[in-house]
């Protein structure tokens, strides 16, 4: 058990390390596309599936509440969390569009959807972020090392240099608690 304890953990570590060498020039872009939206009066809505709607709401949770400083609540929605509204689209219309209409009643111009998927390849993440350019929403996506068909479709893609879905997983929500912690101090100083 040591062994594998001590490989998951290395593995872990390795992938962020090849992350700053990766993505750093773009988490820096990511950071100051939030920052905008944010300073704009704008929004973030997310988005992802399994355990990357986990992600987006722990994201949002991180952006409503706090991270580190104690400071006005940041406005962020994650679009996985009301399974009224979830199980009604997909009975009703389609799994594919349980995003998109919701990016329809929340999102803006000006807005920023944040689309998690460790593929690229979430045929509803998709859909939300085709709908949410063509309403003047821009996107972020957060991936695995290929991108899949998400990263030619957004603003700005985030891929992280593993095909390994737990650590790929790992490393978004530490490069979302990167963005949390940019924008807090962006917005309200390092006090």
């Amino acid at each position: 058990m040591r062994h594998q304890i001590i490989t998951q953990l290395e593995e872990s570590a390795d992938i962020k390390r090849q992350t700053i060498t990766a993505a750093l020039d773009t988490i820096e872009t990511a950071a100051q596309m939030l920052i905008d939206c944010y300073q704009a009066g704008g929004k973030v809505l997310l988005c992802g599936n399994g355990g990357s709607a986990a992600d987006a709401q722990h994201l949002a949770a991180e952006l409503v509440m706090r991270l580190k400083l104690e400071r006005p609540a940041i406005p962020a929605l994650a679009l996985t969390t009301n399974t009224s509204l979830l199980t009604a689209i997909g009975n009703d219309y389609k799994y594919e569009l349980v995003f998109v209409r919701q990016v329809e009643a929340f999102g803006r111009p000006g807005d920023v959807l944040i689309a998690i998927s460790t593929s690229g390849d979430s045929e509803n993440v998709i859909k939300a972020v085709e709908f949410a350019r063509v309403e003047g929403i821009k996107s972020l996506a957060l991936t695995g090392e290929k991108g899949g068909r998400l990263a030619e479709k957004v603003d700005l893609a985030i891929k992280i240099p593993s095909t390994n879905v737990q650590r790929i997983q790992e490393c978004h929500i530490t490069v979302g608690h990167i963005l949390c912690e940019l924008i807090e101090s962006a917005l309200f100083g390092t006090k």
